[in-house]
């Protein structure tokens, strides 16, 4: 299955909510889930109430448009939260936040999911001092993450940064703005998650 290109705000209007894909524009008047506030399709607005798969199925779909995840890889990373001790549901969202392109995302080092992955593919960052241009990279406890020397100058990582001052950064990471260097100093708590998220919807959805 390749990667959706199509108009991202489409996704939105189709989970009725926004997922804030277009950074800055999400939080403006020209948010198309404020304008249209139905799904996209002829019919849209005439659609029968969901049965409790398509709620179940609209829930999955909804947190793999948020951080950007395939169909394999989002299977993959259930049956890795799902061997792991403790909640399958929070363990599957711990996972998602260590992606690296979350991590930038959370930072601030990217305006929205996106804009961080095409980032970390163009390899602006660095893991422990190594280059690392793989988005679904899991960081782990005592990581470092940094902006490479060299893209600390580019105008659009200026920009960015200024843009995203005061993002208010997880517990489970610490940000020095003076070196934009952060550490992972925990892994991601169900708490840490301020997404709409009903976890438990896509575990009923896998466990049938």
């Amino acid at each position: 299955m390749a990667r959706y290109t199509g108009a991202v705000c489409r996704l939105c209007r189709r989970e009725g909510q926004k997922l804030f894909l277009k950074g800055d524009r999400c939080y403006t008047d020209k948010c198309a889930v404020g304008r249209r506030q139905y799904p996209p399709g002829q019919n849209s607005q005439g659609r029968r109430k969901m049965s409790e798969y398509g709620l179940q199925l609209r829930e999955k779909q909804k947190v793999r448009r948020y951080y950007g995840i395939l169909e394999k890889q989002f299977e993959r990373y259930f049956e890795m939260a799902n061997k792991k001790a403790g909640v399958t549901g929070e363990n599957l969202l711990s996972i998602l936040e260590s992606r690296l392109d979350n991590v930038v995302y959370r930072l601030g080092f990217g305006t929205s999911r996106p804009e961080a992955r095409q980032l970390v593919m163009h390899g602006h960052f660095t893991v422990n001092g190594r280059k690392v241009d793989i988005p679904s990279f899991l960081v782990k406890t005592d990581d470092v993450i940094s902006i490479k020397e060299k893209s600390r100058e580019s105008v659009k990582i200026k920009d960015i940064l200024e843009n995203t001052a005061s993002r208010i950064i997880p517990k489970w990471l610490e940000l020095d703005r003076n070196t934009q260097t952060a550490k992972v100093v925990g892994q991601p708590q169900r708490d840490d998650i301020d997404l709409p998220i009903e976890e438990h919807l896509i575990v009923e959805l896998y466990s049938k």
